[in-house]
């Protein structure tokens, strides 16, 4: 399955516990979408949520935020790994 990236920018920041509990919520709803949340990022300051998604396509890895917090991503990017 292809991997994702996404972004999120938060207006006056993020805090890291929130993150975290948008990510769980990602967790509850992703198995009905055939998605797969592998990690995410945080930069406090700059208000921006990084995650890193297996998933069929862009849009079901959309709608699994939508569904579980209604955080959607600013941008998505389809990525490979590196070494």
């Amino acid at each position: 399955m292809p991997l994702f990236m996404d972004i999120h920018t938060i207006d006056g920041g993020v805090g890291r516990a929130d993150a975290a509990g948008a990510h769980a919520r990602d967790l509850e709803v992703q198995g009905k979408h055939d998605v797969r949340y592998l990690r995410y990022w945080v930069d406090e300051g700059e208000g921006k949520i990084f995650c890193l998604i297996d998933a069929p396509d862009a849009g079901a890895a959309r709608t699994v935020h939508q569904e579980a917090h209604g955080l959607v991503a600013d941008e998505i990017y389809e990525v490979s790994e590196g070494a």
